[in-house]
């Protein structure tokens, strides 16, 4: 009896031991995002590419020319503006301007 409830508590044991080092995995659907922003505004996430930003968000209020390398590039809009390092968004910030309205 003792020869079979060992490896069987230890394969208990084990399988406790690897759920509790599960990774989450969410996978947002774009009709019910949330605000990603303490002040409650929706802004471009990181890793998102150009296309995708101006599909989701519409054209900028401004584009400003890449500079330095990496090209890093910036696009103004009335809420936020979104870093891009070649096509892909490193960051996006909210507008202090747009806090005090």
């Amino acid at each position: 009896m003792l020869k079979t409830s060992l490896p069987i508590s230890g394969l208990l044991c084990l399988m406790l031991i690897s759920a509790s080092h599960a990774d989450v995995l969410s996978i947002a659907d774009p009709r019910y995002e949330v605000p990603n922003s303490p002040s409650g505004i929706l802004r471009p996430t990181q890793g998102m590419n150009m296309q995708t930003v101006t599909a989701r968000f519409g054209e900028p209020e401004q584009k400003l020319a890449a500079v330095g390398e990496p090209p890093i590039t910036r696009w103004v809009y009335p809420q936020f503006e979104v870093f891009f390092e070649h096509q892909l968004v490193i960051h996006s910030v909210v507008r202090r301007d747009s806090l005090e309205d």
